[in-house]
């Protein structure tokens, strides 16, 4: 009985094992190639010869990780670099997913991430002499400079009436990922004609190939096209609408009436100084030992609100204030009726298209190697886990193995790095302080400003009080705001004097204590330009 036992038992782990052994060997067989630079590239990838293309490759270690990539080295370069496969990829049968990691480590302002999958060499391009124009059947990845932030998805696809090759850039792409965490960029082509854009495993586009809706230019022209050789008739129409022939000016519309004029039941408010100017020389400020009267100018000192203008209505000329006369009707027009010669908008017309053909699937040529042809003004550009397979879900089995765990650390630690930043307040939490430090920042708050930034400071000690912090900061604005409302005395103008500074260099200010920030910038900085006051109008 014992032996018996062992014999089904040895039986079972055979099968298991077999399981195992055909599973594995079924996954490897889905994979067409895969790249994870854990190795040297050197003697595997072959960087191009050509002159422009002077930027140094780099194996090196992914940041924050023991992981390798081929590292992007240096700012302002273009680079070039070739993998060929050691077996041809068919895309004409069956799923085929195009997969890789780009993990822009300082950013990407402007610049290039993408892969070109190139066609066999017979279509005349060598490793050495990799550029620009070597032929490929896809290009795919992430871009961004200027306007263009997307990630590129363009087929190139030979048309079967002219035998050109042609580029068909998918439509309304997903935008790049602007961080600096490791992304993985995923294109599944599908039997079916559909290309499907994930961006982290999450599904960012789904297009057809042959969808005029999807690809720019459509790989299947239209059927018709305007004619070319059709004119608009001279006697065409296309004014839907008409001025009145029959309408006339009124004879009392006054075209020449001026949209303001001046009030004429303003009187200037007592105590108007006109002979006082609005700005004078700020008797604080004094000449730079180091001004060269002839290097430099003759020195004038920089201006400041005149202080006997904060006692009264306004200084300078006074003018009368302009109102919006009553009298004006601007231009006249004669009132738009229907056009009764009105015909539509012309449109030459359709004819059969001579470069129309029928498609049932892309003619797609087939990948035999791999290249990296970027122009970029970043270094730190890191591309790792290159993959091609024809399951999706071994692509899905490497996005979890290789670039999930790397991600999550990176994410926890700029998670970390942003509150650290925000000085351990959460991110609605610093939004809401910063505006708070705004709002103590406004002039009518007077000596109530101290009250509001001291209940600021201690609330950013303390987060859990925010809620508190911020009732009380709107009971102080709303009670200041009530007083000069229904009472107590009225606030003075911004001024740029202030008192003098106490032992322990705070300022006070006569009313406004960005007045007096104003006011210490001058006296430091005799050339900065004035800020001016402007004239009152009554």
């Amino acid at each position: 009985m014992e032996e018996t036992r062992r014999k089904i038992w040895a039986q079972y782990a055979f099968l298991l094992l077999a399981c195992c052994f055909f599973s594995q060997l079924y996954a490897t067989s889905d994979v067409k190639f895969y790249e994870s630079f854990d190795e040297a590239f050197d003697g595997r990838w072959i960087v191009s010869e050509k002159e422009d293309y002077s930027g140094v490759w780099k194996h090196a270690k992914s940041e924050g990780h023991d992981d390798y990539g081929l590292l992007v080295s240096e700012k302002a370069r273009k680079y070039a670099i070739v993998k060929e496969l050691d077996n041809v990829v068919d895309l004409k049968d069956g799923t085929v997913v195009l997969q890789y990691e780009v993990r822009l480590q300082d950013g990407l302002e402007c610049g290039g991430a993408y892969i070109k999958y190139l066609r066999p060499q017979e279509a005349g391009w060598t490793a050495k002499g990799f550029d620009n124009e070597s032929p490929y059947t896809i290009m795919f990845g992430p871009d961004k400079c200027g306007a263009t932030n997307k990630v590129h998805f363009i087929l190139k696809h030979k048309n079967p009436k002219s035998g050109e090759y042609v580029e068909h850039h998918l439509k309304f792409p997903p935008s790049v990922p602007a961080d600096k965490l490791t992304h993985v960029y995923t294109a599944v082509l599908k039997p079916d004609n559909d290309v499907l854009i994930l961006v982290d495993g999450e599904e960012k586009k789904k297009a057809n190939f042959l969808s005029s809706d999807d690809f720019e230019p459509p790989l299947i022209p239209a059927e018709t096209i305007p004619d070319p050789e059709d004119k608009k008739p001279e006697d065409w129409d296309e004014r839907a609408k008409i001025p009145d022939p029959d309408a006339k000016k009124p004879d009392d519309w006054d075209e020449d009436a001026p949209m303001e004029i001046e009030d004429e039941e303003a009187e200037k408010p007592e105590g108007w100084l006109d002979d006082e100017p609005e700005d004078v020389d700020d008797p604080e400020a004094t000449k730079p030992e180091d001004w060269d009267d002839e290097e430099d100018g003759e020195w004038e000192a920089p201006k400041v609100d005149n202080p006997k203008c904060a006692e009264a209505p306004g200084c300078g000329e006074w003018k009368r204030p302009m109102i919006r006369n009553p009298a004006y009707k601007g231009k006249w027009h004669a009132p738009l009726i229907d056009n009764p010669n009105y015909k539509g908008i012309w449109k030459p017309r359709d004819i059969p298209n001579p470069d129309y053909f029928e498609l049932d699937k892309p003619n797609f040529e087939p990948i035999a190697a791999i290249g990296i042809e970027i122009w970029t003004m970043q270094d730190g550009i890191l591309f790792d886990n290159i993959l091609i397979a024809s399951d999706e879900k071994v692509a899905e089995s490497y996005r979890k193995s290789a670039w999930k765990p790397k991600f999550d650390v990176e994410k926890e630690k700029q998670k970390a790095e942003e509150e650290a930043e925000s000085g351990g307040l959460k991110g609605y939490q610093k939004l809401v302080f910063d505006l708070l430090y705004k709002v103590a920042g406004v002039p009518f708050l007077g000596e109530h400003k101290t009250k509001v930034l001291d209940l600021l400071e201690k609330a950013e000690k303390q987060p859990n009080i925010t809620v508190g912090v911020v009732v009380s900061v709107v009971v102080v604005v709303f009670s200041v705001l009530l007083k000069l409302i229904f009472g107590g005395k009225k606030q003075q103008p911004a001024r740029a004097s202030a008192e003098t500074e106490n032992t322990d260099g705070a300022e006070t200010s006569t009313s406004n204590s960005q007045a007096a920030e104003e006011k210490e910038e001058q006296s430091e900085d005799a050339g900065a330009a004035p800020r001016r006051r402007t004239r009152r109008d009554n």
